[in-house]
């Protein structure tokens, strides 16, 4: 159903505002999220611990309560009620904008659901920052985030990504960089790229050359940190090579099971992972429904 949020005028419905914080130094936080932290009912964090120091530094005084990957599902029932009863709650993510590689994107989904009013605060994100500095193109690109833990299905992901004129950006743990690196070298072709570590904090560092260049880096340093990693987009014979709009979907040989847990292995909600998957297969929403929790007919793998 349609409905329109006016987000400043009603003042007695509960909001849920999406805070920024400094993805490294303090004094990127904004005054608006400063008054945003002090004024509403309560916070809502990914680690209660590292927001009370936040806190503490700009020497505010507010009730925490934790909110993250391993409690999302028991957690957001509440937070939901609360909003209901017109309670105003700051959602924060450790570092950077709330939802973006965040559970915090699960409870936005569902405030909206219910038609709850959802206010986000600009502020800093590790992968613009470290993109418009990359020196690398701008003017289109693709946020990835984190690519799959799984090598095989990181090839896969990479694989559907080779062919795509955008410039691409990833977020990678070091304990998985050298290997990433590697798929990407592989899948990719070795073209240019640039790590981004240590945003806005003394130590910040732009490592720039192509994958494979970077590839050698990561083998002789001992990485630290979470890094953003910025990828040049298809060169010319790539594209010419692959033909996008006609190339075979990448769910080809899945089941409509498999393709609804792919997404919803990609942070979307079950609700939202059976519409994606209806529309890319050209199916009636309820028929995914059905098939995914096993209520009709199941289908042969690829049909």
């Amino acid at each position: 159903m349609m409905w329109s949020q006016l987000s400043y005028e009603d003042q007695d419905k509960g909001v849920l505002y999406l805070v920024p914080t400094p993805i490294g130094n303090l004094e990127d936080i904004t005054l608006r999220a400063l008054e945003t932290l002090k004024t509403v009912d309560y916070i809502a964090c990914e680690d209660t611990r590292r927001t009370r120091k936040l806190l503490q530094h700009f020497q505010i005084e507010q009730t925490l309560t934790p909110y993250h990957e391993h409690n999302k599902h028991h957690k957001a029932p509440r937070l939901l009620e609360d909003l209901k009863q017109g309670k105003r709650i700051a959602l924060v993510t450790d570092a950077g904008m709330p939802a973006i590689s965040d559970p915090g994107q699960d409870l936005v989904q569902q405030a909206v659901e219910e038609q709850i009013p959802v206010v986000s605060l600009p502020g800093a994100t590790a992968g613009l920052t470290g993109l418009v500095a990359s020196g690398l193109s701008t003017r289109r690109f693709l946020f990835y985030g984190f690519l799959d833990r799984k090598s095989k299905v990181r090839r896969e992901q990479l694989t559907a990504l080779s062919a795509l004129p955008y410039t691409l950006i990833f977020y990678e743990a070091p304990h998985r960089l050298q290997e990433t690196l590697g798929d990407m070298v592989e899948m990719l072709g070795d073209r240019q790229a640039v790590l981004v570590r240590e945003l806005s904090k003394r130590f910040e560092e732009y490592v720039r050359g192509t994958l494979g260049e970077l590839c050698h880096w990561a083998q002789e340093k001992e990485v630290r940190g979470e890094f953003t990693l910025i990828v040049d987009k298809a060169k010319e014979e790539q594209l010419q090579a692959i033909d996008v709009q006609e190339a075979a979907p990448w769910w080809e040989n899945k089941t409509v099971t498999e393709h609804v847990e792919h997404y919803i292995d990609q942070g979307f909600t079950p609700k939202a992972a059976i519409k994606q998957t209806a529309k890319e297969r050209d199916l009636p929403k309820r028929e995914v429904y059905q098939l995914y929790h096993g209520l009709g007919p199941s289908l042969e793998r690829g049909e």
